[in-house]
């Protein structure tokens, strides 16, 4: 005797349809608004200033081949940078 032979699996689909009855209401209102305008004007004066930061470094490359990714190098000679100016408000 032979092992059995399985096929695909055949797949049927059935379709049902259901029909339901539902009660659609509509009610409707009428609301009169009365309005009243009252106009307030605010005065905001106001400046603006600006300051500009500005910072430098300097990278010294070791002479002979290209350095391999992730191999450290010497880090920034110098000074650091330009400290930020304080922030000033008017008003």
């Amino acid at each position: 005797m032979l092992p059995p032979r399985i096929h695909p699996t055949q797949h049927y689909v059935q379709h049902k349809c259901c029909e339901y009855i539902v009660p659609e209401v509509h009610p409707s209102h009428t609301t009169v608004v009365n309005k009243h305008l009252y106009k307030h004007y605010h005065n905001f004066p106001h400046t603006v200033s600006a300051v500009d930061q500005v910072a430098n470094q300097h990278f010294v490359c070791p002479p002979g081949p290209p350095v391999a990714p992730g191999t450290p190098v010497p880090g920034p000679i110098g000074a650091p940078g330009v400290a930020p100016a304080p922030r000033r408000r008017f008003f």
